[in-house]
């Protein structure tokens, strides 16, 4: 289920990132990316649970909210990298007002 759930949201950000590519200011390749990153992974856990003799996919409630977990760790993730980074120059406007 985390498999699912990661590409899922690896493709989503792919089309969002896709359709707004030439003002990139949100950073959402680097969202995309770690979605990829984490299918990936998921993916290559399923091939070694096949060698062990256990199914590739896990459809359990609790690998569910793992994957879920693991989405919500990477939008954390890249809202930090967003708010450091400060497309909008926000905080770099605050800082120059007070």
């Amino acid at each position: 289920m985390c498999l699912m759930i990661t590409l899922l949201a690896a493709v989503i950000t792919t089309i969002v990132w896709y359709v707004n590519a030439p003002e990139n200011k949100l950073k959402l390749g680097t969202l995309s990316l770690m979605y990829w990153g984490a299918a990936l992974m998921w993916t290559i856990d399923g091939f070694f649970c096949v060698a062990e003799g256990e199914p590739f996919l896990d459809l359990s409630v609790s690998d569910a909210l793992l994957g879920l977990l693991i989405v919500i760790c990477g939008l954390i993730a890249w809202l930090l990298i967003l708010l450091y980074s400060d497309p909008k120059k926000v905080f770099k406007a605050f800082q120059f007002k007070s």
